[in-house]
């Protein structure tokens, strides 16, 4: 089972970055396969329609979503929505890349919790034909610290990844054996 995870931040120091790197972690010990396309290391130029140029970024994060299993989408919370970012490497993709895969959206909000932009997230998924996750993890406030070997520091933002990673392994499995 293959899993990429979308890293949607140009932030340095960014928190949904950490969280996904963490989540990556945890997928692996858990015995799949996880990637990490992070837009701030791999930056996709701004998207235009009907463009033939394909960037080596874009060809990878688009090549590397089209070859997984299952999804995951993380982003900052900013005013309301997903990063600009992460929204301008989604135009690049459609329902070749996401149609019937599993799709666990995660954000990170200086507020409270992120709540708009997931569900932003998920209402771009249905619309690449993707399959959402009933799960989803937003971490802010005082959730949005971690420690030096990049674990969250709240043992509940711990317990909430395992549990929502579960889910997304469990529909994943469950996807694939249909489709065989």
């Amino acid at each position: 089972m293959n899993i990429v995870l979308i890293a949607g931040s140009y932030r340095q120091d960014s928190t949904s970055t950490k969280l996904l790197r963490y989540m990556a972690k945890v997928l692996q010990k858990k015995g799949v396969e996880a990637s990490i396309v992070d837009l701030r290391e791999m930056p996709v130029p701004l998207y235009m329609p009907y463009s033939e140029q394909t960037d080596a970024n874009t060809a990878h994060m688009i090549r590397s979503v089209a070859n997984a299993d299952g999804i995951v989408l993380g982003t900052p919370e900013y005013h309301g929505s997903v990063s600009g970012v992460l929204k301008n490497a989604l135009d690049y993709m459609g329902s070749d890349e996401f149609s019937g895969k599993p799709v666990l959206c995660v954000s990170s909000s200086g507020g409270a919790v992120g709540v708009s932009s997931l569900t932003h997230m998920q209402a771009m998924v249905r619309n690449m034909h993707g399959i959402n996750c009933s799960e989803w993890v937003s971490i802010g406030g005082e959730h949005r610290r971690f420690t030096e070997e990049g674990e969250p520091e709240a043992e509940a933002v711990r317990t909430r990844v395992d549990r929502a990673l579960d889910h997304l392994i469990y529909l994943t499995r469950t996807l694939r054996m249909k489709q065989l």
